[in-house]
């Protein structure tokens, strides 16, 4: 049995998608940029909200200023909105439980930025207690960089090998191939198959329950 199951949260946990694209396109709206359809936004996530920033830019417009421009304000009207359309994928509330009644302890690895992570998280799982709850913090590089697992792993005192990480991108996948984790890969989240497959992880699951079945069995 696994010690401790590391989630991504964007695609991973929470479809927030709708929401993420309704505040980037805010964002470029009000700076006089051309927006983008929702789905675009599925290849633009994952690296951080500068990254994201930087892609949902035009071409010739992707500066350092702009990205800042556009994250002035992006987060004020995310901070309001970011649970208007977000919501939990199907059954993971009950697998969250599952894990925490079993004795295996659930934390967060997310790009999502710090103050966002603990929102969304305190919002939708509130019954959940989770062992570390980690967006993108100041000064620490982003995934797939290993940093934030290493400070999971830390924080809860546990070996590599005690560990699976869940995640629905290639960077979740790098990120646990990087932390010398065993990683798995889920289906329902932003990234198509293809891109997880291309990682080679351990294990990919197309639903939620599979992966406290994963957890129990490892």
């Amino acid at each position: 049995m696994k010690k401790l199951i590391i989630f991504d949260l964007d695609g991973t946990l929470l479809n927030t998608i709708a929401d993420l694209a309704q505040s980037t396109n805010h964002a470029l709206q009000r700076l006089g940029y051309p927006i983008h359809p929702e789905a675009a936004y599925n290849f633009m996530v994952g690296n951080g909200i500068n990254k994201l920033f930087e892609r949902a830019l035009p071409e010739g417009e992707k500066s350092e200023e702009n990205v800042l421009r556009v994250r002035k304000e992006f987060i004020p009207y995310y901070d309001v909105h970011n649970a208007d359309k977000s919501r939990p994928y199907p059954g993971i509330p009950e697998l969250l439980q599952q894990i925490q009644e079993a004795g295996m302890q659930p934390a967060v690895a997310s790009n999502k930025y710090q103050a966002a992570t603990e929102k969304l998280i305190a919002h939708y799982f509130p019954e959940i207690r989770f062992a570390a709850v980690f967006g993108q913090r100041e000064g620490i590089a982003v995934k797939p960089d290993p940093h934030i697992v290493h400070d999971i792993l830390a924080i809860t005192r546990t070996d590599k090998e005690d560990v699976l990480y869940v995640g629905d991108s290639g960077v979740d996948m790098q990120t646990a191939a990087n932390a010398g984790v065993t990683a798995c890969g889920v289906t329902w989240g932003f990234r198509p198959r293809m891109e997880l497959e291309s990682f080679h992880p351990e294990h990919i699951v197309d639903e939620a329950d599979k992966i406290f079945t994963l957890a129990m069995s490892c």
